[in-house]
């Protein structure tokens, strides 16, 4: 009697366990075609019946009830935390529940050079490739005031960086880099618009490092002497005298600190070869000498 009684309870252990079993399997488990290296936005405001039907939806979990209980029983459905959460491996719904009721978002930052010498436009088709919900028209908005104070760096963007973020990243980022310099620039004599201004130019039209200052005392001279900087980056330049209107594209450092410290030279004129090479001369003559023997 007594072994027919352990044989019931076996066989009673058993079913229990390929329940749990194919509970864990069927609701609790990622689904085969989990979206790797996706974003699911779970929208402020949304209801944790609305959030779990989208994830199901999104493949995300195999049962919206599932989600339900597991956010329940680590928060409640009055504590669905909105925000732009990433997945980079499938994961259990309970771990999916767990992290939409604390807001453990797991954000990749992607690293991403802004070169310098990049205009607005530049810098929107190279967001516009890696960014989400990265809107290239919105990005050109806002920084049609702010070309030349976008400051080109190494950045770590979320993967839903919108473009409206992406502008003041930039934009906080010149503020600060440009900062310390401040006081440089006043005793220049040149305001900071002109200084970014030719700075701008600098960085278009320098081969590297060593001519960026000699090309600056070059400008300025230019201007001081009221001839027309005629520099090739910006045709403005050979239609009037003086300083562009606003920065052709946004400079770095190197560039900044050019335009506040220009080397002295002998030289008012230079050209490029097609290798890059920057031939300087004294006066026109030697110029158009130096156009004839490397153009």
């Amino acid at each position: 009697m007594k072994n027919v009684q352990v044989i019931k309870y076996l066989y009673f252990a058993i079913f229990v366990f390929i329940c749990l079993l194919l509970v864990y399997r069927f609701f609790i488990t990622a689904p085969i075609n989990f979206p790797v290296n996706t974003t699911f936005y779970a929208q402020s405001g949304s209801t944790l019946t609305e959030i779990s039907r989208d994830l199901k939806a999104e493949s995300i979990v195999r049962s919206e009830l599932a989600l339900q209980f597991f956010a329940i029983l680590f928060g409640g459905d009055k504590h669905i935390v909105a925000g732009d959460y990433y997945f980079d491996r499938p994961v259990d719904v309970w771990n999916v529940a767990f992290r939409i009721v604390l807001g453990r978002l797991h954000q990749k930052a992607l690293k991403i050079t802004v070169p310098e010498g990049f205009s607005a436009g530049d810098i929107a088709k190279l967001l516009s490739g890696s960014l989400l919900n990265f809107k290239s028209e919105d990005f050109l908005a806002g920084a049609r005031e702010k070309e030349g104070y976008l400051f080109p760096d190494t950045y770590f963007f979320y993967p839903t960086t919108t473009a409206e973020e992406a502008v003041k990243l930039l934009s906080d980022n010149f503020k600060s880099q440009i900062a310390p310099l401040r006081g440089e620039i006043k005793k220049s004599g040149k305001t900071e618009d002109e200084i970014i201004i030719m700075a701008s130019l600098i960085e278009k039209e320098s081969g590297g490092p060593d001519d960026k200052k000699i090309i600056s005392g070059i400008l300025w001279k230019r201007i001081e002497k009221g001839i027309r900087l005629q520099v090739d980056a910006w045709s403005e330049t050979y239609d009037k005298a003086g300083l562009p209107d606003y920065p052709i594209s946004n400079p770095g450092l190197d560039s900044i600190k050019a335009a506040i410290y220009p080397a002295p030279s002998p030289y008012l004129f230079y050209l490029h070869e097609k290798d890059g090479t920057i031939h300087y001369a004294k006066t026109f003559e030697e110029h158009r000498l130096n156009i004839v023997k490397y153009l």
